[in-house]
């Protein structure tokens, strides 16, 4: 698979394929020309006198301060390994790679100025696998300047980066791979480490798993109606559509798909006239965590398919002008707000499951510790910064950090939605309901469970059998 960056809308999807399935990328014709037009225009203006941030005045707390023209390539260089001062374990290939496809969709749109032999360079990094460790700490949301910078230190021949599953230092990964170290030019350096490539490039694969978990969980649900024998009134596509709140009447109509065939259809077969909130409230719930991933998704292909540079390079105008486009508080906050989001459903679902309980069943507590770790990382993460850069950076919505712990409530939230799928399951087998008899997708979920776990007829430990259906979730099997 090729992945062409230049003219056609970037998706989620497509750096997700980059990213995980290796595929590979590729410029369209259209891509050269418009650098190079870019790049003309800073030539031109960085020997003026007018200061142009990070062409010839310094950056951050230097801003200013000219750059002398015999300085300027090891202005770059210095640019570069004075803010790789990120920390902690390194973000795996897939990560790593899809910051890079972040870095590059970006950079192809032509606002950066930025000489083309870098594009070129970074696309070579991609497709020959040759992936930079960075490390997961550092950054503040006001572009990723520690982990891209650790990203661009191999193009320049230093720091490190995994060949073939083997770390190599930077200068030897290149020659395996049969590149060479890049020669900066003006711009280059401000161009490679001030954006939000790791912040964006995370939350696509954050996002893509948050969508295909928030999928299996409605599938599990339909099981959960099934062995509950559910009132289906409240996913009647008349009922959400009276008051059409964001996303209820998709979640309700996936629902309705998901148990097309069953036996809930019929008149008289609901156990009761009105079930717990649990149970008919999932539309609402589920449909507004499925509006708040859909919003940041939108926030990820904005970033992906535009320049946020500073400073932007206005080809018509020949004009190099200063910008805060770098700064994505949109983006945090609503990844926050999918936290939020994904608490709420979380809370749903434990109500669902000790609903089939025993009181005195144990699995309860596992329930109620899987939902204190998701509740933990609910709280908000954009709201902490401190200033820096002698409080010029004054603000800072500290997007990464949002992104890791949505990305932590994702992995918690498949263990409760395996305990849903474990319990559910039972209550169907309770119920005396044969396989053919249940919703079609409540059916595949079913039998992906007894796949793997037999039925619960005597005490013994569940914490495999959890683990067992968590895997599966985790491949995506249980999507119907």
């Amino acid at each position: 698979m090729t992945v062409t960056l230049g003219t056609a809308h970037v998706a989620l999807d497509d750096l997700v394929a980059v990213a995980r399935d290796c595929a590979v990328v590729a410029l369209a014709p259209e891509v050269a020309p418009r650098l190079a037009a870019a790049r003309a225009v800073v030539d031109e203006l960085a020997s003026t006198s007018t200061p142009i941030y990070g062409v010839n005045s310094g950056l951050g707390a230097n801003v200013g301060e000219p750059i002398d023209a015999s300085t300027l390539e090891n202005f770059q260089l210095s640019a570069i390994r004075a803010r790789a001062v990120g920390v902690g374990p390194p973000y795996d290939a897939a990560s790593v790679r899809a910051m890079l496809f972040a870095r590059v969709a970006s950079l192809t749109v032509g606002g950066t100025g930025v000489s083309p032999r870098v594009v070129d360079a970074l696309v070579a990094l991609l497709n020959a696998r040759v992936h930079p460790r960075v490390p997961r700490y550092g950054s503040i949301g006001v572009a990723d300047l520690p982990q891209l910078s650790h990203l661009a230190l191999p193009l320049i021949g230093e720091g490190e980066a995994e060949v073939g599953g083997e770390v190599l230092a930077g200068a030897v990964a290149l020659e395996r791979a049969g590149l060479k170290p890049l020669r900066l030019g003006a711009k280059d350096a401000l161009a490679l480490v001030s954006a939000n490539s790791a912040t964006v490039g995370r939350a696509a694969l954050v996002l893509h798993d948050a969508f295909a978990m928030l999928d299996q969980w409605n599938a599990a649900v339909a099981l959960s109606y099934e062995g509950f024998r559910a009132n289906l009134s409240p996913i009647d596509a008349r009922a959400v559509r009276a008051r059409p709140a964001p996303g209820q009447v998709e979640i309700a109509d996936r629902l309705r798909v998901l148990l097309a065939g069953s036996r809930l259809f019929k008149a008289d077969s609901a156990r009761r006239v009105q079930d717990p909130l649990s149970l008919r409230c999932v539309p609402q719930v589920h449909g507004a965590l499925w509006w708040m991933l859909a919003e940041a998704r939108s926030q990820v292909e904005l970033e992906l398919n535009h320049a946020g540079e500073s400073p932007l390079v206005l080809v018509s105008d020949r004009e190099i002008i200063s910008t805060s486009n770098f700064h994505v508080p949109a983006l945090a906050l609503a990844l926050d707000a999918a936290a939020i989001a994904f608490a709420q459903s979380a809370a749903l679902a434990a109500e669902r499951c000790i609903k089939f309980v025993s009181p005195a069943m144990t699995v309860q507590k596992t329930l109620t510790a899987l939902c204190n770790e998701i509740r933990l990382r609910a709280n908000p993460g954009s709201l902490d910064f401190l200033p820096v850069s002698e409080r010029i950076e004054d603000h800072a919505p500290m997007t990464l950090g949002v992104v890791e712990k949505l990305g932590e409530i994702v992995e918690r939230a498949r263990y409760l939605v395996a305990i849903e799928c474990l319990i559910a399951a039972q209550a169907v087998d309770l119920r005396g309901l044969r396989p053919d008899e249940l919703g079609a997708g409540a059916r595949h979920v079913y039998q992906h469970v007894r796949a793997e776990v037999s039925m619960l007829d005597h005490d013994r430990p569940l914490g495999a059998d959890i683990e067992r259906l968590e895997r599966r979730l985790r491949s995506g099997e249980l999507a119907a």
